[in-house]
């Protein structure tokens, strides 16, 4: 008989396989004007998506104590959903260098 995890190693578990991912808050349609905002809470994290004056839609924590500035959280738009990334690790896609570019013909097995 196997013995559940404690609760501390569940949440590194979480920490390290669920949060570095994109997570779906909800539709643009959410917030459809400037100033429009709205609370939700990802793995026990509150987390705010507020529309700003230029109508992009940006993410940040809720800080339970008062230290500052917000902290920024990742966020994309896809297709008219909001994803954000809790992962504060630099994922910056870097292009490849022009050199590196090539194309690759291949033929099918069956031709």
């Amino acid at each position: 008989m196997t013995t559940p995890p404690d609760d501390r190693s569940f949440r590194r578990e979480m920490a390290t396989a669920y949060r570095s991912g994109w997570h779906f808050i909800d539709l643009v349609t959410a917030i459809p004007h400037s100033g429009d905002s709205l609370m939700v809470t990802v793995f026990g994290e509150p987390v705010v998506v507020t529309r700003d004056e230029d109508g992009d839609v940006r993410a940040f924590r809720c800080l339970r104590k008062p230290r500052g500035a917000p902290q920024p959280v990742r966020c994309a738009i896809r297709y008219g959903m909001i994803f954000v990334n809790l992962d504060q690790r630099d994922h910056r896609l870097t292009e490849p260098a022009e050199s590196d570019l090539r194309t690759i013909s291949a033929t099918p097995r069956s031709a």
